[in-house]
Protein backbone atom coordinates (compact mmCIF):
# COMPACT_ATOMS: atom_id res chain seq x y z
CA UNK A 1 0.00 0.00 0.00
CA UNK A 2 0.97 3.86 -0.77
CA UNK A 3 2.27 5.28 2.41
CA UNK A 4 1.83 8.82 0.91
CA UNK A 5 -1.65 8.59 0.03
CA UNK A 6 -2.32 9.80 3.31
CA UNK A 7 0.38 10.75 5.58
CA UNK A 8 -1.57 11.71 8.78
CA UNK A 9 -3.56 8.56 8.33
CA UNK A 10 -2.54 8.22 12.34
CA UNK A 11 -4.59 11.25 13.48
CA UNK A 12 -7.78 9.31 13.55
CA UNK A 13 -6.27 5.70 13.19
CA UNK A 14 -7.80 2.53 15.50
CA UNK A 15 -4.79 0.71 16.34
CA UNK A 16 -5.42 -2.60 17.32
CA UNK A 17 -2.48 -4.48 19.71
CA UNK A 18 -1.78 -8.28 19.67
CA UNK A 19 0.84 -10.68 20.68
CA UNK A 20 1.48 -13.29 18.04
CA UNK A 21 2.06 -15.45 20.35
CA UNK A 22 -1.62 -15.45 22.41
CA UNK A 23 -3.54 -14.78 19.27
CA UNK A 24 -3.88 -17.70 16.81
CA UNK A 25 -2.68 -21.33 16.82
CA UNK A 26 -2.53 -22.44 12.84
CA UNK A 27 -0.46 -25.84 13.81
CA UNK A 28 -2.10 -27.34 17.36
CA UNK A 29 1.42 -26.65 18.90
CA UNK A 30 -0.25 -24.17 22.05
CA UNK A 31 1.75 -21.11 20.60
CA UNK A 32 0.13 -18.41 17.88
CA UNK A 33 1.53 -17.86 14.39
CA UNK A 34 1.72 -16.03 11.52
CA UNK A 35 0.08 -18.38 9.48
CA UNK A 36 -2.89 -18.58 12.65
CA UNK A 37 -3.08 -14.37 12.34
CA UNK A 38 -3.42 -14.32 8.79
CA UNK A 39 -6.22 -16.55 8.71
CA UNK A 40 -7.63 -13.85 11.07
CA UNK A 41 -7.04 -10.57 9.11
CA UNK A 42 -10.86 -10.66 7.40
CA UNK A 43 -12.25 -10.78 11.21
CA UNK A 44 -9.47 -8.13 12.33
CA UNK A 45 -11.01 -6.08 8.68
CA UNK A 46 -14.61 -6.54 9.86
CA UNK A 47 -13.89 -4.80 13.38
CA UNK A 48 -12.97 -1.50 11.16
CA UNK A 49 -8.98 -1.30 12.73
CA UNK A 50 -6.74 0.77 10.53
CA UNK A 51 -3.29 -0.76 12.00
CA UNK A 52 -1.89 -3.73 13.41
CA UNK A 53 0.63 -3.11 16.15
CA UNK A 54 2.55 -6.58 16.90
CA UNK A 55 4.62 -6.84 20.20
CA UNK A 56 7.98 -8.07 19.78
CA UNK A 57 7.93 -11.09 17.01
CA UNK A 58 11.33 -11.93 17.14
CA UNK A 59 13.86 -14.55 17.98
CA UNK A 60 14.06 -14.52 21.71
CA UNK A 61 14.94 -16.29 25.07
CA UNK A 62 11.48 -15.11 26.01
CA UNK A 63 12.96 -13.42 29.90
CA UNK A 64 10.53 -10.13 28.84
CA UNK A 65 8.16 -11.14 26.67
CA UNK A 66 10.35 -10.79 23.46
CA UNK A 67 11.45 -7.40 24.68
CA UNK A 68 14.97 -9.28 24.88
CA UNK A 69 15.83 -9.63 21.12
CA UNK A 70 18.17 -12.10 19.96
CA UNK A 71 18.09 -10.84 16.25
CA UNK A 72 16.42 -7.87 14.87
CA UNK A 73 16.10 -9.19 11.30
CA UNK A 74 14.59 -12.55 12.23
CA UNK A 75 11.02 -14.14 13.10
CA UNK A 76 10.75 -16.22 16.11
CA UNK A 77 10.80 -19.57 14.77
CA UNK A 78 7.75 -20.58 17.18
CA UNK A 79 5.60 -18.47 15.16
CA UNK A 80 6.56 -19.18 11.57
CA UNK A 81 9.10 -18.04 9.38
CA UNK A 82 10.33 -15.08 7.57
CA UNK A 83 8.24 -15.60 4.16
CA UNK A 84 5.11 -16.25 6.87
CA UNK A 85 5.91 -12.76 8.10
CA UNK A 86 5.71 -11.36 4.70
CA UNK A 87 2.98 -13.20 3.35
CA UNK A 88 0.77 -11.83 6.55
CA UNK A 89 2.33 -8.14 5.83
CA UNK A 90 1.18 -8.71 2.03
CA UNK A 91 -2.55 -9.65 3.28
CA UNK A 92 -3.21 -7.16 5.75
CA UNK A 93 -1.80 -4.83 3.02
CA UNK A 94 -4.33 -5.79 0.72
CA UNK A 95 -6.91 -5.28 3.37
CA UNK A 96 -5.88 -1.91 3.62
CA UNK A 97 -4.44 -2.93 7.40
CA UNK A 98 -1.26 -1.07 7.97
CA UNK A 99 1.57 -3.13 10.44
CA UNK A 100 3.37 -1.04 13.11
CA UNK A 101 6.49 -3.38 14.54
CA UNK A 102 7.80 -3.09 17.73
CA UNK A 103 11.64 -1.95 17.82
CA UNK A 104 13.52 -2.42 20.95
CA UNK A 105 16.21 0.23 21.02
CA UNK A 106 17.46 0.62 24.33
CA UNK A 107 18.81 -3.38 24.94
CA UNK A 108 19.31 -6.61 23.51
CA UNK A 109 19.01 -10.47 25.09
CA UNK A 110 21.87 -11.44 26.82
CA UNK A 111 22.38 -14.25 24.02
CA UNK A 112 22.44 -12.14 21.08
CA UNK A 113 25.47 -13.06 19.04
CA UNK A 114 26.56 -8.92 19.73
CA UNK A 115 26.68 -9.80 23.20
CA UNK A 116 28.35 -12.74 23.12
CA UNK A 117 30.79 -11.27 21.05
CA UNK A 118 30.92 -8.66 23.92
CA UNK A 119 31.55 -10.19 26.64
CA UNK A 120 34.25 -12.59 25.49
CA UNK A 121 36.92 -10.04 25.53
CA UNK A 122 37.85 -6.88 26.68
CA UNK A 123 39.59 -6.29 23.77
CA UNK A 124 36.68 -8.05 21.34
CA UNK A 125 35.41 -5.52 18.39
CA UNK A 126 32.10 -5.46 19.65
CA UNK A 127 32.85 -4.74 23.43
CA UNK A 128 32.31 -0.86 23.53
CA UNK A 129 28.97 -1.82 21.31
CA UNK A 130 27.57 -2.01 25.48
CA UNK A 131 28.50 -0.22 28.62
CA UNK A 132 31.60 -1.97 30.78
CA UNK A 133 32.86 0.06 33.59
CA UNK A 134 35.27 -1.62 36.55
CA UNK A 135 34.12 -2.43 39.56
CA UNK A 136 35.30 -0.13 42.49
CA UNK A 137 38.38 -1.10 44.05
CA UNK A 138 35.99 -3.14 46.70
CA UNK A 139 35.01 -5.28 43.80
CA UNK A 140 31.83 -3.49 44.57
CA UNK A 141 29.52 -2.02 40.92
CA UNK A 142 30.72 1.37 39.25
CA UNK A 143 27.87 3.68 40.78
CA UNK A 144 24.88 3.25 42.32
CA UNK A 145 22.55 3.54 39.28
CA UNK A 146 19.16 0.90 39.86
CA UNK A 147 17.28 -1.04 37.76
CA UNK A 148 13.53 0.00 37.22
CA UNK A 149 12.93 -3.98 38.22
CA UNK A 150 15.19 -3.04 41.72
CA UNK A 151 18.37 -3.95 42.26
CA UNK A 152 21.86 -2.87 40.97
CA UNK A 153 21.86 -1.82 37.46
CA UNK A 154 25.17 -3.48 36.73
CA UNK A 155 25.82 -7.18 36.71
CA UNK A 156 29.19 -8.64 37.03
CA UNK A 157 30.39 -10.52 34.54
CA UNK A 158 33.32 -12.84 36.27
CA UNK A 159 34.89 -14.14 32.50
CA UNK A 160 36.24 -10.44 31.92
CA UNK A 161 36.05 -8.93 35.48
CA UNK A 162 34.31 -6.17 34.35
CA UNK A 163 30.32 -5.10 34.81
CA UNK A 164 28.22 -4.24 31.88
CA UNK A 165 24.49 -1.88 32.57
CA UNK A 166 21.30 -2.99 32.57
CA UNK A 167 18.40 -0.66 32.77
CA UNK A 168 16.26 -3.58 32.74
CA UNK A 169 16.76 -7.10 33.71
CA UNK A 170 20.24 -8.50 33.84
CA UNK A 171 19.75 -10.71 30.73
CA UNK A 172 18.89 -7.18 28.87
CA UNK A 173 22.07 -5.51 28.57
CA UNK A 174 21.97 -1.83 27.18
CA UNK A 175 23.07 -1.10 23.90
CA UNK A 176 25.87 1.79 24.47
CA UNK A 177 24.30 4.48 21.59
CA UNK A 178 27.60 6.21 21.34
CA UNK A 179 28.90 3.77 19.52
CA UNK A 180 28.75 4.76 15.67
CA UNK A 181 28.90 1.19 14.93
CA UNK A 182 25.55 0.29 16.95
CA UNK A 183 23.75 3.17 15.38
CA UNK A 184 24.37 1.78 11.79
CA UNK A 185 24.00 -2.26 12.78
CA UNK A 186 20.54 -0.74 14.24
CA UNK A 187 19.49 1.56 10.84
CA UNK A 188 20.51 -1.24 9.00
CA UNK A 189 18.01 -3.28 11.45
CA UNK A 190 15.12 -0.97 11.06
CA UNK A 191 15.90 -0.77 6.97
CA UNK A 192 15.13 -3.78 6.38
CA UNK A 193 11.57 -4.46 7.98
CA UNK A 194 11.02 -1.07 6.17
CA UNK A 195 12.17 -2.02 2.51
CA UNK A 196 10.13 -5.02 3.06
CA UNK A 197 7.38 -2.81 3.90
CA UNK A 198 6.37 -2.23 7.32
CA UNK A 199 4.22 0.96 8.06
CA UNK A 200 5.71 1.83 11.09
CA UNK A 201 7.39 1.67 14.93
CA UNK A 202 6.38 1.68 18.10
CA UNK A 203 9.54 2.38 19.62
CA UNK A 204 10.51 0.79 23.12
CA UNK A 205 11.85 2.33 26.08
CA UNK A 206 13.27 5.36 24.48
CA UNK A 207 13.65 7.58 27.64
CA UNK A 208 16.95 5.49 28.65
CA UNK A 209 19.01 5.31 25.11
CA UNK A 210 21.82 7.38 26.71
CA UNK A 211 23.42 7.16 30.26
CA UNK A 212 25.19 10.04 31.62
CA UNK A 213 27.01 10.43 35.56
CA UNK A 214 25.11 12.85 37.45
CA UNK A 215 21.81 12.36 36.13
CA UNK A 216 18.71 10.18 36.24
CA UNK A 217 19.89 8.33 32.97
CA UNK A 218 16.07 9.69 31.46
CA UNK A 219 15.37 12.13 29.10
CA UNK A 220 18.93 13.23 28.42
CA UNK A 221 19.31 15.89 25.34
CA UNK A 222 21.20 13.51 23.37
CA UNK A 223 18.39 10.91 23.49
CA UNK A 224 16.54 13.75 21.25
CA UNK A 225 19.37 13.97 18.93
CA UNK A 226 19.54 10.68 18.01
CA UNK A 227 15.89 10.32 17.83
CA UNK A 228 16.00 13.81 15.03
CA UNK A 229 18.06 12.06 12.79
CA UNK A 230 16.39 8.68 12.97
CA UNK A 231 13.13 10.08 11.71
CA UNK A 232 14.79 12.84 9.22
CA UNK A 233 16.47 9.33 7.92
CA UNK A 234 12.86 7.60 7.91
CA UNK A 235 11.51 10.68 5.90
CA UNK A 236 14.00 10.67 3.67
CA UNK A 237 13.75 7.57 2.55
CA UNK A 238 10.51 5.82 3.62
CA UNK A 239 7.99 8.71 3.21
CA UNK A 240 4.88 8.29 5.12
CA UNK A 241 6.33 5.59 8.06
CA UNK A 242 5.13 6.58 11.61
CA UNK A 243 6.99 6.24 14.67
CA UNK A 244 4.71 5.51 17.84
CA UNK A 245 7.11 6.83 21.18
CA UNK A 246 7.36 5.06 24.51
CA UNK A 247 7.86 7.03 27.41
CA UNK A 248 5.54 5.84 30.57
CA UNK A 249 6.17 9.46 31.80
CA UNK A 250 3.83 12.62 32.39
CA UNK A 251 2.38 14.04 29.37
CA UNK A 252 4.60 17.31 29.61
CA UNK A 253 7.67 15.23 29.85
CA UNK A 254 6.65 13.09 27.03
CA UNK A 255 5.53 16.63 24.89
CA UNK A 256 9.89 16.86 23.89
CA UNK A 257 9.53 13.53 22.20
CA UNK A 258 7.15 15.27 19.90
CA UNK A 259 10.19 17.56 19.32
CA UNK A 260 9.12 20.87 16.78
CA UNK A 261 6.53 17.96 15.02
CA UNK A 262 10.55 16.25 13.49
CA UNK A 263 10.98 13.07 16.20
CA UNK A 264 7.64 10.96 16.97
CA UNK A 265 4.17 11.45 15.06
CA UNK A 266 2.63 9.83 17.94
CA UNK A 267 3.22 9.07 21.99
CA UNK A 268 1.64 7.37 24.34
CA UNK A 269 -0.67 9.16 26.94
CA UNK A 270 -0.05 6.96 29.94
CA UNK A 271 -1.88 8.51 32.89
CA UNK A 272 -5.18 8.74 30.91
CA UNK A 273 -5.40 5.24 30.47
CA UNK A 274 -6.11 4.13 34.11
CA UNK A 275 -8.19 7.27 34.57
CA UNK A 276 -10.30 6.47 32.22
CA UNK A 277 -11.18 3.02 34.12
CA UNK A 278 -11.28 5.29 37.72
CA UNK A 279 -13.84 7.03 36.14
CA UNK A 280 -15.91 4.10 34.92
CA UNK A 281 -15.48 2.78 37.98
CA UNK A 282 -16.54 5.84 40.21
CA UNK A 283 -19.22 6.76 37.59
CA UNK A 284 -16.89 10.41 37.77
CA UNK A 285 -15.29 12.43 34.49
CA UNK A 286 -12.89 14.16 37.18
CA UNK A 287 -9.66 12.15 36.86
CA UNK A 288 -10.09 11.87 32.83
CA UNK A 289 -10.81 15.98 32.74
CA UNK A 290 -7.96 16.92 35.17
CA UNK A 291 -5.30 14.75 33.34
CA UNK A 292 -6.72 15.92 29.74
CA UNK A 293 -6.37 19.80 31.29
CA UNK A 294 -2.72 19.03 32.06
CA UNK A 295 -1.97 17.78 29.43
CA UNK A 296 0.24 19.98 26.82
CA UNK A 297 -0.34 21.46 22.97
CA UNK A 298 1.51 19.52 20.91
CA UNK A 299 2.41 20.00 16.94
CA UNK A 300 -0.64 19.67 14.49
CA UNK A 301 1.43 16.86 13.16
CA UNK A 302 1.55 14.69 16.01
CA UNK A 303 -1.09 12.52 18.10
CA UNK A 304 -1.62 11.47 21.40
CA UNK A 305 -2.29 7.46 21.38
Amino acid sequence: MDNTDDPLWYKDAVIYQLHVRGYCDSNGDGIGDFPGLTSKLDYLKDLGIDAIWLSPHYPSPMCDCGYDVSDYIGVAPEYGTLDEFKQFLDEAHQRSIRVILDLVLNHTSDQHAWFQESRSSRDNPKRDWYVWRDPKPDGSPPNNWDSTFGGSAWEFDPSTEQYYYHFFFKEQPDLNWRNPQVKQAMWDAIRFWLDMGVDGFRADAVPYLFEEEGTNCENLPKTHVFLKRLRRHIDEHYPGRVLLCEANQWPEDVRSYFGDGDEFQMGFHFPVMPRIFMALATADRTPVVEILQATPEIPDSCQWC
